[in-house]
């Protein structure tokens, strides 16, 4: 009988938000909260799924296609892309998943889920290709996104199957590379105000890409991805009042992650740099998009007058989560502040190395 455990991390969105399902850059990083998945081979034909920390248990039959899939059904709907790839499941397995990454708190707790589990089947029952940080990470964007016709984007799976610090270039033909392994003064602050992700990353995706289609109609030879921060007057007036601020979020989140990647490519990290950008990114963030909520707001209002260099709101936004970016000698006393100013949770977290097995052995 054979025990795998996996191990996925979660991520936080360094810069961004809101960009990876325009085509647009994003500059991510796994961090050092995860979910571990612990599977014991059984002698049925069923995973048996026990998550401790909801306290559910799930019962999948091995042998199951998934023909018609259930909203937000990931256990199935990996199960069912993993099978175009050779992976077959011939065995039971009873699992107990396990983690400590804040649930609904737009930290990618569902995402490392996923990729924990697809982790696991791989090295259960093997695939076809080669296993790379690529491939989990396509396995995992396919599962979750494509399979379920999400709105999302590819930054979950790819800086959670990737690892590190990580520039993802979501644009065709789509590539990626790693800008960093360490990042001292990170800290992420968590509201306990859950967020919003389906309907508002739907509502925000369709705006901003009919704005950037009536420029396209008035200039045929518009590029978002050659687009620079000046181009916001140029183009803003063929579009309705109410299309404005999508176009300028996106032209001018693109411009800051594009100066924050000039900042992670330097040999030695400049905190107070990438600090003033992200404070940039997230003034978008609020005052365009206006995704924040009061108590996110609270806690980075509470933050910066403690002494941090940057801070932000995380991923789809209405509640969740922040990343804030601190010296590392002041990182108690901005954690206290952002405590004080309502946050169920605040703590300093590393760079993580991604998705990975941490055991397989005969039992």
């Amino acid at each position: 009988m054979k025990k795998i455990t996996s191990l996925a991390p979660g991520r936080t969105c360094l810069f961004g938000d809101h960009q990876d399902y325009l085509g647009l850059p994003v500059i991510a990083c796994a961090i050092d909260r995860n979910i571990k998945l612990t599977a014991e081979q059984n002698n049925t034909n069923t995973f048996i799924i026990n998550m401790i920390d909801i306290n559910e248990i799930r019962v999948i039959d091995i042998n199951a296609s998934f023909e018609k899939l259930e909203p937000r059904d990931y256990f199935a709907s990996s199960l069912r892309v993993l099978r175009r790839h050779g992976c077959i499941p011939t065995s039971g397995y009873t699992i107990t998943i396990t983690g400590d990454i804040p649930i609904n708190s737009g930290t990618s707790s569902s995402s490392a889920l996923l990729m924990a589990w697809i982790r696991f089947l791989i090295e259960a029952f093997g695939v076809n290709e080669e296993v790379t940080p690529e491939f989990i990470a396509k396995i995992g964007y396919a599962s979750e996104v494509l399979e379920h016709g999400e709105p999302g984007g590819m930054m979950d799976h790819f800086s959670i199957g990737v690892g590190n610090i990580v520039f993802i270039n979501t644009k065709d033909p789509f590539s990626y590379r790693s800008i960093g392994t360490e990042l001292k003064g990170l800290i992420t602050g968590v509201s306990g105000v859950p967020k919003e992700t389906i309907g508002l990353i739907g509502e925000l995706k369709g705006n901003a890409l009919m704005a950037i289609d009536l420029v396209k109609q008035n200039y045929p030879d518009f590029d978002l991805n050659a687009s620079e921060i000046e181009d916001i007057g140029r183009y803003k007036n063929c579009l309705p009042d109410r299309l404005i601020p999508f176009f300028e979020a996106a032209l001018k989140n693109y411009h800051y992650t594009k100066e924050a990647l000039k900042e992670f490519e330097k040999p030695v990290l400049d905190l107070k740099k990438i600090g003033f950008w992200m404070n940039q990114h997230h003034e978008v963030l609020r005052d365009l998009l206006k995704i924040t909520v009061p108590r996110i707001d609270a806690m980075i209002n509470a933050a910066l007058r403690a002494g941090a260099f940057g801070a932000k709101i995380v991923g789809s936004g209405g509640g969740g989560s922040i990343v804030v970016i601190a010296d590392p000698k002041n990182e108690a006393s901005v954690i206290e502040a952002i405590l004080n100013a309502g946050a169920q949770e605040a703590y300093s977290v590393t760079v993580d190395p991604g998705v990975r097995i941490i055991e397989n052995i005969e039992i």
